[in-house]
């Protein structure tokens, strides 16, 4: 099974976008770890909504393409990982080591864990 995991930081609180040397070291550990376990499909950061960004929407049929930086800044998606593992638990115990970063550097972060669809696979 895949699982998107997303954390969601607010890009007005100090740091959460501009992280210090020692997270950043934290990070790229556990996202060796991941690696390691033979989980991680991919990860990756995203920079502040206001770096080269853009939300492209549909209302009625109508699209509309917004540039960043966004009005709403609590809930910006700061980045994922998809992770190939057994079961929702098994995505969830990797998402609480991901916040205990977090919980470490005085951030404040939401993390969703959603299934993915599969659908075939390329051959």
């Amino acid at each position: 099974m895949r699982y998107m995991v997303m954390h969601k930081l607010d890009e007005n609180q100090p740091g959460a976008f501009d992280p210090s040397p020692e997270f950043m070291e934290r990070m790229t550990a556990f996202i060796q770890e991941v690696d390691r376990a033979g989980i991680l499909v991919s990860a990756e950061g995203l920079h502040k909504s206001s770096s080269e960004s853009a939300r492209v929407t549909v209302e009625k049929g109508k699209v509309t393409v917004t540039d960043g930086p966004f009005t709403e800044t609590k809930e910006l998606i700061a980045g994922f990982a998809l992770l190939e593992v057994r079961s929702k638990e098994e995505a969830v115990e990797w998402s609480k080591k991901f916040v205990d970063i977090f919980i470490d550097a005085g951030l404040d972060v939401e993390v969703d864990v959603r299934r993915a669809y599969e659908g075939p696979k390329a051959v």
